[in-house]
């Protein structure tokens, strides 16, 4: 059984799920919990992914609380009643921690997809270090990313024999999308059409800076430096662009709207489907973020990103050399992205630097070795 709830798991899962699906010696369930539902919905549809069981909870002004005992009580339901061999989960949701919960009380095996990130410090990023950490503790096969990640399973004590390292799956949904937009030229024709009607300049020629915020320990003081960081350099450049999909989170909108809404060269819009959102990746400049998988992605095609966070659970892109943490501060964001505006050295430097997140073929190692077991 494969268990998923939040869009980003969704993207990560359902190329694992299809290889799953295409397997005539395993029989797959796929589960979503629906922590997100909207945004898990188009990545459905985008991936031609059907559940087979949906438990639809996701609740207006659902606090952890509620989400964590509503998964881990309809897990205990959907375990007793499939008794899976193994279930597999993905990441650092919350959705992942209650279903590992749930499969440790029950007795059932669990598979932890993207196993190992670590930042070592419980709060940040909040919950997300707590769920991948409680996580990797009950997890029978720890399908780890890179070697670093191995290495801090092994640090932790984890079973050498029960860590494979596999690559990051979302390279291979990238790839995968890319390939798709590339063969479908209706698809490409489209996607096109709809930025044309968002972003009013030439996107496809003119450097632009792509922008993503949602994370909690940024909410307050984080989000309005962040946005006084991006008025200002947008002001000091106003040949460069800045698209800002803008989470529906009113802790983002709302500072995000009051400082950034009037300047011409800044893009507010809303969230994108993973498709456009990749394709509008690819023509991007650089990228300013304080998301996890967009680091992983944005290296695959030569693009640098800026970190707004103190510290990241995937330190290998910033020893690499294609991701810098920058913080929350306001002076280090406008440092860094002059740099890289204005610097074609140190640009090229970061663009062209080894992305370390795998050959995108990671779903095919994670199959390989449930068939093995």
């Amino acid at each position: 059984m494969v268990v998923f709830g939040t869009r980003p798991e969704a993207i990560k899962m359902a190329p694992l799920c299809h290889k799953l699906l295409d397997q005539k010696d395993i029989k797959t369930i796929i589960c979503t919990t629906a922590q997100h539902r909207e945004m898990l919905d188009q990545v459905l549809s985008i991936f031609k992914l059907t559940p087979d069981i949906d438990l639809n909870l996701m609740k207006k002004d659902q606090d952890l609380f509620d989400v964590t005992s509503n998964i881990l009580l309809k897990m205990r339901d959907i375990l007793k009643l499939e008794k899976p061999d193994m279930v597999l989960v993905h990441g650092d949701t919350t959705t992942t921690f209650a279903t590992s919960l749930a499969c440790f009380y029950m007795g059932v095996k669990v598979g932890h997809v993207e196993a190992g990130l670590r930042t070592y410090d419980i709060n940040a990023p909040f919950p997300e270090e707590y769920n991948r950490q409680s996580t990797g503790i009950v997890a029978d096969y720890h399908f780890a990313p890179t070697d670093l990640s191995k290495q801090n399973l092994l640090t932790e004590g984890k079973n050498k024999d029960s860590i494979i390292v596999t690559g990051n799956t979302v390279i291979d949904a990238l790839n995968l999308v890319l390939k798709t937009i590339d063969i479908d030229k209706n698809k490409s024709k489209n996607i096109t059409l709809r930025m044309n009607k968002l972003l009013l300049f030439d996107w496809k020629v003119t450097r632009f800076v792509l922008i993503t915020g949602h994370r909690r320990e940024n909410f307050g003081q984080g989000f309005l430096d962040i946005c006084e960081a991006i008025k200002e350099i947008a002001t000091k450049n106003p040949d460069v662009h800045f698209v800002y999909p803008v989470h529906l989170n009113p802790s983002v909108q709302k500072p995000v709207n009051k400082i950034l809404l009037e300047l011409d060269n800044v893009w507010l819009i809303n969230p994108l489907d993973y498709e456009d959102f990749v394709y509008l990746l690819k023509h991007s400049y650089m990228i300013l973020t304080d998301s996890g998988g967009i680091q992983e992605e944005a290296p695959s095609l030569g693009k640098p990103v800026l970190v707004m966070r103190d510290v990241t659970e995937r330190p290998e892109a910033v020893e690499a050399g294609t991701v810098k943490l920058v913080g929350a501060s306001k002076e280090n964001i406008i440092l860094n992205i002059d740099l890289l505006l204005n610097d074609e050295n140190q640009y090229k430097k970061m663009s062209l630097a080894h992305n370390p997140y795998g050959d995108g073929r990671a779903c095919d190692r994670i199959v390989k070795h449930i068939k093995e077991i």
